[in-house]
């Protein structure tokens, strides 16, 4: 069938529509990252007939999802592990549909150590709620530590748990607004594959440029200017889902300056601390079953959480938060092994030691294009996460886990925001 004229014209004007006649180097959007919030806002964007540049600083997909399949034989999730709130989970749905693994398993603690001692478990689990209540009745943003008493052992405990161990800041860092207007994760979910897996699933096909970090954003014109060291892209609209350590620490310039009122939001909201030592374990269970909760604490918050054999695999998946955190992962991998090693023996005796074949520590402190786990708000500044999600001149607008409401620090509240700063830009742009 031969097109006439005005049939061509007419397909021509649906492709103009799609966004697919503007050059590569003028794309409708340009999105600041590959994690799950720049993947969601891709895909809700390209669905809405825009086009779509996405500029990643690492050589991969998926951010702080990311599931590493190598070093111990098994599928280990570097970072996020569980799908929170997995019935209202973006991901629940897409992951069940390709296939994915996934079981409920919440993290109550089933096993505690209070020193060398075994406790009772339902102590820290009933100081844990209770602290929690104290903290969400708080009539002010306060620090948390302010409105608990962690004097005692179980106590101090369940502020680690509660805190460092879940928010990645410890009590004196932890904004009582913030955690009382986060959701209520549960249920809980882990993946099979790994939830990193999912994320770069999702993410599969997009148009993505890896190891291209952004460097300087320009919005004194119209449009804005991305420049990146394999030069500059034009286009209408850029969704920035940079964390806020990045955002903070200057690795990408904005000309004008962003508004005060941005600045001091990125720096109200600082990165928490949670670091993963995994220890792969050789003919020894420990008399754990798989997915059991672990919890070593000792005073002066050196507390150390294991989730053991997820998926019958041969991991001690050790969590530190917080200080300890931030400690630990500037020690370096060997002394954090050694930490996470030491606190079995504490557990199980001497001959827990020489069961360890293999160890690791995760690396999102000294990751430059992370600079930390999640954010936090810090005490006071809860309103700073409102602020931050404000776009700037109708052409810069901002998305990640910092700004996910009730779902903030999940990856699944970040693709939440990816979707929503997407849908924005259509909004400024139609």
């Amino acid at each position: 069938m031969m097109l006439t004229r005005r049939a061509a014209l007419a397909g021509l004007a649906g492709v103009a529509t799609l966004g697919a006649l503007r050059r590569p180097s003028e794309p409708d959007v340009v999105i600041v990252g590959a994690g799950s919030a720049g993947i969601a806002a891709a895909l809700t964007a390209q669905a809405a007939g825009l086009s779509v540049l996405v500029l990643e600083a690492m050589d991969r997909i998926g951010g702080r999802a990311f599931t590493d399949t190598a070093t111990f034989g098994s599928p280990f999730d570097v970072g996020c592990a569980w799908l929170h709130k997995a019935d209202d989970n973006p991901y629940t749905a897409y992951a069940r549909a390709e296939g994915f693994t996934l079981q409920a398993h919440e993290y109550d603690l089933e096993r505690v150590w209070l020193g060398p001692e075994p406790t009772p478990a339902h102590l820290v689990n009933e100081a844990e709620e209770a602290m929690s209540e104290a903290i969400m009745a708080a009539p002010a943003d306060v620090a948390a530590s302010t409105v608990v008493d962690v004097a005692s052992p179980v106590n101090e405990a369940a502020g680690d748990y509660l805190g460092a161990l879940d928010m990645a800041v410890d009590l004196d860092e932890l904004s009582t607004f913030d955690y009382a207007n986060a959701d209520d994760l549960a249920p809980n979910f882990l993946c099979a594959q790994g939830y990193g897996s999912i994320v770069a699933h999702r993410g599969r096909g997009l148009a993505v440029r890896l190891n291209t970090p952004v460097r300087h954003i320009r919005w004194d014109g119209p449009g804005a200017v991305v420049e990146t060291d394999a030069g500059s892209i034009r286009p209408r609209a850029v969704i920035v889902t940079a964390s806020t350590g990045v955002l903070a620490s200057g690795a990408i310039r904005f000309t004008p300056d962003l508004p005060a009122a941005t600045q001091e939001a990125v720096a109200d909201i600082p990165m928490g601390m949670l670091a993963k030592i995994p220890l792969q374990i050789r003919d020894q269970r420990f008399g754990l079953e798989p997915f059991t909760d672990v919890l070593l604490a000792r005073r002066g918050r050196r507390d150390l959480y294991f989730l053991s054999f997820p998926f019958a695999s041969d991991l001690m998946v050790g969590f530190v938060g917080g200080d300890l955190g931030w400690e630990l992962s500037a020690a370096g991998e060997a002394a954090a092994v050694d930490f996470a090693t030491q606190g079995l023996v504490e557990m199980f005796g001497s001959s827990a030691a020489s069961a360890v074949v293999k160890g690791g520590l995760t690396p999102w402190a000294s990751n430059p294009w992370t600079r930390g786990a999640y954010a936090a708000a810090s005490p006071g500044r809860y309103a700073a996460r409102e602020a931050l999600a404000r776009p700037v001149g109708d052409r810069i607008f901002f998305a990640g886990e910092a700004l996910a409401g009730g779902l903030i620090q999940t990856c699944g509240g970040a693709f939440r925001t990816g979707a929503a700063a997407a849908r924005a830009v259509q909004a400024v742009l139609a």
